[in-house]
């Protein structure tokens, strides 16, 4: 998913998805070892014209439960949404459950937006790096994103810090 998240947010012609949750992830194989991003009803194709740029985009775009705050608050923002929603999909992988399922999406957007983050249960968090990748994923500045390049070379990192016999312990609080 994240190269796939790259490839789509590289400039100058970024795509931005604006609606990325675990629904519009889909699995190629029964191995689940690849992933394709779809549903781009959504998205935006913007020329950048440097990277620094904030799009002239507001208003609320996507799924509650994964909307980054920006988008909920009805500010501008960049690509850096797809990150924030990034992280919230990565939690869900994690932990077996929507982030703050036991509200509904929009108060968990609000939720969200007023700064408060799912808490970490599940030992997948233990693996060293996993959770500060995910805490800036999901940072309420999103200049403070790492972009998909970054979580990339982090995602390869953490993995290659583990052991070559892991199993993910997933769901188990």
């Amino acid at each position: 998913m994240t190269r796939g998240m790259a490839y789509l947010h590289n400039e100058p012609n970024v795509i931005v998805h604006r609606d990325l949750k675990p629904r519009n992830v889909l699995l190629v194989n029964s191995n689940a070892d690849h992933l394709k991003v779809g549903d781009f009803g959504l998205s935006k194709l913007v020329k950048v014209q440097n990277s620094h740029d904030v799009y002239k985009m507001t208003g609320e775009t996507g799924s509650y439960r994964y909307m980054a705050p920006e988008v909920f608050k009805h500010r501008k923002y960049d690509k850096k949404v797809d990150v924030f929603s990034f992280a919230m999909i990565l939690y869900e992988m994690l932990e077996g459950e929507p982030p703050f399922s036991d509200f509904e999406p929009y108060e968990a957007a609000k939720y969200v937006a007023e700064g408060h983050r799912p808490t970490f249960r599940s030992k997948g968090f233990n693996i060293s790096g996993l959770k500060e990748l995910t805490d800036q994923c999901w940072a309420a500045d999103m200049n403070k994103r790492p972009t998909f390049i970054e979580i990339i070379k982090r995602l390869e990192k953490i993995k290659e810090n583990l052991p070559p016999d892991h199993h993910w312990h997933l769901f188990n609080p």
